[in-house]
């Protein structure tokens, strides 16, 4: 592993703790330094966390976006960063990483800061819930998610 990818993902572990711990100011100071290559490590892993969850595509996974009321609403319906994060991690899902990180470049250039904060906090909790299911079922996951998910 390189210094660079060594670093990155020590700084995509600590913000994975910091989210675990509620700690979402922290979160993001730890992901603010690389964001984009924070939150692109983040969906390549939920990416990963899906594919072993549903058994390399024999069991599909499925990806429900809800507004505030708690109903189901279709991704074009959802606010615009949990819309992103959806389309993120199904680029991700389908192995189209160019469109991932298409999606990903245009909201930190274009969406407001707090939009941006939501789309990292929201590839955070997604982290945390896929590999919380992973651990459960004693599917392998990459030492800085299991260190984070210690923390």
């Amino acid at each position: 592993m390189s210094a660079v990818d060594a670093e990155l993902t020590e700084q995509a572990s600590l913000a994975l703790a910091a989210a675990r711990r509620g700690d979402e100011d922290g979160a993001m100071l730890h992901a603010s330094t690389n964001l984009a290559e924070v939150v692109m490590l983040l969906f390549s892993q939920c990416s990963a966390m899906v594919a072993a969850l549903g058994n390399g595509g024999a069991t599909p996974v499925k990806v429900q976006v809800f507004d505030s009321d708690g109903a189901e609403v279709s991704i074009d319906q959802a606010d615009p960063p949990v819309r992103t994060a959806v389309r993120t991690l199904l680029a991700e899902v389908h192995g189209n990483s160019d469109d991932a990180r298409e999606q990903v470049q245009i909201a930190l250039q274009q969406a407001a800061p707090e939009e941006v904060a939501s789309l990292v906090l929201q590839a955070l909790r997604w982290t945390i819930r896929l590999a919380s299911e992973c651990m459960e079922r004693g599917l392998p996951l990459p030492t800085w998610v299991t260190d984070a998910m210690g923390s």
